[in-house]
């Protein structure tokens, strides 16, 4: 059977985490990198990013939120079942080389994208500080995961609930000015990336960011994840999903996410790397 759920976990009510049969799919992804999944026959394609990848064990590992109809539908399978088409890898992957001290910000279930990412990092000889942020401490998620390779683990919430209570561009900039940084990876809502990307550039960090435009097909025919980086259109699927920071156009790109009716809260709890919030 075809991309059989080998497991099944509910993160929260509207939160599920599920591991999956595709050996092919996990022999050739890599960190940063999305997939295009379809429910059943009638369901809709949508992207979602990559939790995890075993190429030993033949398995992707993938966070779906209840939000639309596609995942809800995905919400009710069980271990054992089918999901009908997952297709990928899609999108370019990380750059994964030794920068030396490299800090990964995860807002939301943001984090999840950044342990396949943050994992690949320390293997490749960096320093890897890991920050991560939500509401309230139980809409955390990934914490221990992110603790897996990273040499340390900062938590936000915005109520103070665990950890500093603030935001997590607060932690970012402390950490930058207490031991610096060469790299940025920021993961999350775009509004969270938009200030983490202003939080770098006083201090010249590179910053990478993963979009999460409107997405339709995830091949680029159809436009519908244009985005503007240093002043040129680009695709989020072909192009992306990870751009600089400093030179994405974050207002175009909140615009129209405003467009497609996605509010910036409920974007917050939607985000995954290269998933549209409307899913």
């Amino acid at each position: 059977m075809a991309n059989k759920i080998l497991e099944k976990r509910v993160l929260r009510s509207d939160l599920f985490y599920f591991r999956i049969e595709a050996p092919e799919l996990a022999k050739k992804a890599k960190a940063g990198q999305f997939v295009v999944v379809r429910a059943d026959d009638n369901g809709e394609r949508i992207p979602l990013s990559l939790a995890n990848i075993d190429p030993d064990r033949g398995t992707i590992s993938l966070l779906v939120q209840t939000i639309g109809v596609t995942s809800t539908k995905l919400s009710t399978l069980s271990v054992g079942d089918e999901i009908k088409d997952i297709a990928g890898p899609m999108g370019h992957k990380t750059p994964i080389e030794k920068y030396g001290r490299v800090i990964l910000v995860g807002g939301g279930f943001g984090a999840a994208p950044l342990y396949p990412i943050g994992r690949a990092m320390k293997e490749a000889g960096n320093t890897v500080i890991s920050i991560t942020g939500a509401r309230s401490a139980d809409l955390l998620v990934y914490e221990k995961e992110l603790g897996e390779f990273s040499d340390k683990v900062l938590i936000s919430t915005d109520d103070g609930s665990k950890g500093h209570k603030g935001l997590v561009t607060e932690v970012l900039k402390n950490e930058i000015e207490a031991n610096g940084a060469d790299l940025v990876i920021a993961v999350g809502p775009a509004i969270m990336m938009k200030f983490a990307s202003l939080t770098t550039k006083p201090y010249n960090v590179k910053t990478l960011v993963s979009l999460n435009p409107i997405m339709v097909d995830g091949t680029g025919m159809c436009g519908a994840c244009r985005v503007s980086v240093g002043g040129k259109t680009m695709f989020g699927c072909t192009d992306g999903p990870d751009f600089d920071g400093h030179l994405v156009d974050w207002d175009l790109l909140m615009s129209r996410q405003r467009t497609y009716l996605v509010e910036e809260k409920e974007a917050m709890e939607a985000y995954t790397c290269s998933c549209a919030p409307h899913s």
